[in-house]
């Protein structure tokens, strides 16, 4: 966790290395989105993004993710989601410290995630696989 920490300089935050629009996020391939809201916020709200074939979503609350570090790939792109950003600023530190090395936090919270499932954009996901 010292390296990590030694890592978040002024140029790490000031260039947004830690974070990823859920625009960017959603065009590359084989991603993960790890959504570490409590199991009640997920069953009040799910996210599927069915549609979204490359990404896989995995609702992992933050207290299980010591305990479930296993069901997370290290090898994939991982954007980590929470709404406010502060549950996912700190998975994202932990599992940084536990070797993931692709891992961002989604960006804007919930406005940025609708944003890109507002009907415009899933009629043009919808149009493509026709």
């Amino acid at each position: 966790m010292e390296q990590v920490l030694k890592n978040f300089t002024l140029d790490f935050f000031g260039k947004g290395k830690h974070k990823v629009l859920p625009a960017v996020f959603f065009e590359l391939d084989d991603v993960v989105l790890l959504d570490v809201r409590s199991k009640e916020e997920a069953a009040s709200l799910s996210i599927e993004l069915a549609l979204h074939d490359n990404v896989q979503c995995l609702n992992i609350p933050i207290n299980e993710v010591p305990d479930r570090l296993s069901d997370i790939p290290m090898d994939r792109p991982i954007a980590v989601f929470c709404p406010a950003g502060v549950r996912s600023a700190i998975v994202y530190s932990y599992l940084l410290a536990k070797g993931f090395s692709d891992v961002r936090i989604l960006h804007g919270g919930y406005p940025a995630l609708t944003d890109e499932v507002m009907p415009g954009k899933v009629l043009q996901l919808t149009l493509q696989e026709i």
